[in-house]
């Protein structure tokens, strides 16, 4: 997968020094704050103690009295329900801007290198000599950054009207074995992977095709990203098994699964919400949070859905995702 800075390939005589790649080849840092969260979890349960206990001791004085009792008891059930809520409220608005700072962080980077690498690459064919087979891998260079500054911006706007949810699904007939053919030679392509790389099955218990109802696009769209996912979390190389199955006449399941990096069991729900990306260990794997997001909106667009499975860390991913079939 293109992935790194373009100026990294073998331009030999013309290199660009250190401090160029260090100026702009930044790490993506994601931001975490583990920290306030805890504090504000321990400080609700501190202040939850604090409540119970002085209620408790208001009780054990005021046991006699029926109506103070009563009044104390719904009084103290509101106090404690609004300090459960707040908490609640405050981790999740924590967590959402931990996850909005690191997609700003992750899609400034995506816009920035490639941008920096264009403008290098402009740089040395205006100052000095370059003899036309260097041109020509230049301008090859270029082209493949804008390819990938199109993406990103692509990705943003494709999870902006994912999130409109009152929009309506183009509904027409397709068949989805051969959409999922033409995505497969779109990622051979754009990922310059070899034939084996994407081992390809088809299981459809005795049907022609597997028929679906729904946008074109917009199911090209999820199993690209699909596929671009599976090649991005393996760094290790690319060896990814794509099935497509028909268990029965309702359902048409398509499962991608690779043996790259790996997702921790308590991160699987997760990585399919709006820029969340997986900490830690694989915050060095470039993106912006999206992918995922946008299958899940589409899947969800068309009736059907999408969930991942994994064993741990360094064990692959298999992503299954699950569609309405379109019977004649």
């Amino acid at each position: 997968m293109y992935s790194g800075f373009p100026v990294t390939r073998d331009l030999s005589p013309l290199t660009f020094s250190r401090s160029e790649l260090n100026r702009y080849n930044l790490f993506v840092r994601i931001i975490s704050r583990q920290k306030a969260i805890y504090f504000v979890i321990t400080l609700g349960v501190c202040l939850v103690v604090a409540a119970t206990a002085l209620n408790v001791g208001w009780i054990i004085l005021n046991w006699r009295q029926e109506i103070k009792l009563f009044l104390g008891a719904i009084l103290f059930l509101a106090i404690i329900a609004g300090l459960v809520l707040n908490t609640i409220f405050l981790v999740r608005e924590i967590r959402r801007n931990e996850q909005h700072d690191s997609f700003i962080n992750a899609v400034t980077h995506e816009l920035k290198t490639p941008i920096a690498s264009i403008r290098l690459y402009l740089q040395t064919l205006q100052r000095r000599e370059v003899d036309a087979d260097q041109r020509r891998g230049f301008y090859q260079s270029m082209l493949l950054d804008t390819e990938r500054l199109m993406h990103t911006v692509d990705q943003v706007l494709k999870a902006g009207d994912a999130a409109q949810r009152k929009r309506p699904v183009q509904r027409l007939p397709l068949e989805f074995d051969r959409l999922v053919r033409e995505c497969l030679d779109l990622a051979r392509t754009r990922h310059h992977l070899q034939t084996d790389a994407l081992d390809y099955r088809e299981s459809l218990n005795g049907a022609g095709s597997a028929d679906v109802a729904g946008d074109p696009e917009e199911l090209r769209t999820a199993v690209s990203n699909l596929l671009d996912n599976a090649v991005k979390y393996s760094p290790g190389g690319v060896r990814i098994s794509v099935e497509l199955d028909v268990p029965d006449e309702k359902h048409v399941v398509l499962r991608v699964r690779d043996r790259g990096v790996g997702i921790p069991p308590h991160e699987l729900k997760r990585i399919f919400k709006r820029f969340y990306r997986v900490h830690r260990s694989l915050a060095s794997v470039k993106g912006t949070g999206l992918g995922l997001f946008i299958v899940r909106s589409i899947a969800r667009k068309h009736g059907g859905q999408v969930f991942a499975q994994s064993e741990g860390l360094g064990k692959g991913t298999t992503v299954t995702l699950e569609l309405p079939r379109r019977v004649a």
